[in-house]
């Protein structure tokens, strides 16, 4: 069962490289807009469906082998994986979204700052809401490693 988690986790890394690959062919070639979206979306309907395969072959692998009682590590490495791998995704996925907010609260408030200069300290504060989403994101990793 490792082989075949081994072999969907590289799948999945392979996938997210072709996202990223073809954002950035279609980025810089004329081409659709809904064409590009429906790419896009395949590609990330397609990695939340290996990951999930690979989530559930990892919870299910410690619960098919038959080790006695007295061995519980196997199921212990198990969880601390799973774990760390919320670690991983509460912290990753918070600094995406908190670029994502950056990014277009940054852009408005430039263009902002340029009409009036007197704006400066309430773009600002907007913008420093939008960063305060990685925070969230550490605290949760925080949390979930002092449980580990």
């Amino acid at each position: 069962m490792g082989g075949v988690n081994m072999f969907l986790l590289v799948l999945a890394t392979l996938l997210v490289v072709v996202t990223l690959a073809s954002g950035i062919y279609f980025s810089k070639k004329a081409i659709k807009k809904k064409t590009a979206l429906g790419i896009f979306f395949g590609n990330m309907v397609a990695f939340a469906l290996l990951v999930s395969l690979v989530v559930v072959g990892l919870s299910s692998s410690a619960y098919a082998q038959n080790t006695p009682s007295t061995q519980p590590p196997a199921q212990q490495t198990s969880s601390n994986g799973l774990g760390l791998l919320a670690v991983a995704l509460s912290t990753g996925l918070a600094a995406v979204g908190a670029g994502v907010a950056v990014g277009m609260t940054g852009a408005a408030s430039i263009g902002a700052i340029s009409e009036k200069p007197e704006m400066l300290g309430r773009t600002l504060i907007y913008v420093g809401l939008g960063e305060g989403i990685v925070i969230y994101g550490l605290i949760i990793s925080i949390i979930i490693l002092g449980r580990l």
